[in-house]
Order: structure tokens, then sequence, then C-alpha cells
């Protein structure tokens, strides 16, 4: 029987499986690796955690959704999208924005500026939106 390749973990999933392959990296004596990977797994998990958290106003909303700010608008005031906001100034989390099929999976990093150098922070949220390659 041919074994199959094991899936991908999804960017969620990445904290857990370096935190196994660290475990395994241990077993063997290798300490220094497991404890850098383990590292990466808690920024990755913090940047995630982060992200979800992000507002953004409803005409930021609106470009990251592919919905219109009057639509979304419409679903916080009907309490279909809790408003992170405050009343007259309503915010959406990432984690509650709805998208329509073509919108982005994330901040656009690209379009954000870059001050030359490129932060630990930076890398893991190319990491989320890119994937691994």
């Amino acid at each position: 029987m041919k074994r199959r390749a094991k899936d991908p973990p999804t960017v969620e999933g990445l904290p857990a499986d370096w935190r196994r392959r660290a475990k395994s990296l241990r077993r063997y004596g290798a300490e220094t690796p497991a404890t850098a990977i383990e590292r990466c797994a808690d920024d990755l998990e913090a940047t995630l955690v982060e992200r979800d958290e992000t507002t953004f106003s409803l005409v930021e909303a609106s470009r990251e959704s592919g919905y219109s700010a009057d639509h979304l608008g419409r679903l916080v005031r009907d309490d279909k999208i809790p408003n992170a906001g405050r009343p007259g100034a309503p915010r959406i989390a990432l984690k509650d924005l709805p998208r329509k099929a073509h919108a982005p999976a994330g901040p656009r990093l690209a379009e954000k500026q870059r001050s030359g150098e490129v932060s630990n922070t930076q890398i893991v949220q190319s990491i989320i939106e890119k994937g691994l390659e």
C-alpha cells in the first residue's frame, strides 16, 4: 500500500506542528534547535492572535473584505458583526470580517510602508499571508 504524504499544516496549525518537531529534536539531544523552534512557534502564535484582533474602520474593512462600507455598517448595526469600536465610530476585528470569494485573506503587507529592515513580525506575517514555499 502506497503511503500518502501528510497534508501540510495550516498557518494556524504551524505552532503545534513546530512544538511536536521541537519535542522530537529534544528527544535526540538537540536542545538549541528545539528551543529555537519553540520560540518561533510562540512568535507565530502571538502574531496570529494580534492579527485576528486587528481592527479596521468601515472604509478599511471594505478594502479588506470586498464588501461596501455601507453594507458592513449595516451588519454592525444589525449585530451580525460585533462592533470592535464604539457607537458612532464602528470598527471590525479581522477575525469577524466577512470576505467575498475574491477578497484577500489578510491585511495587505505590500501596501504598508517598510522601514528598510525586515522585522520578525513582518516575516511571520508574510508566512501567514503567503504560506510556506
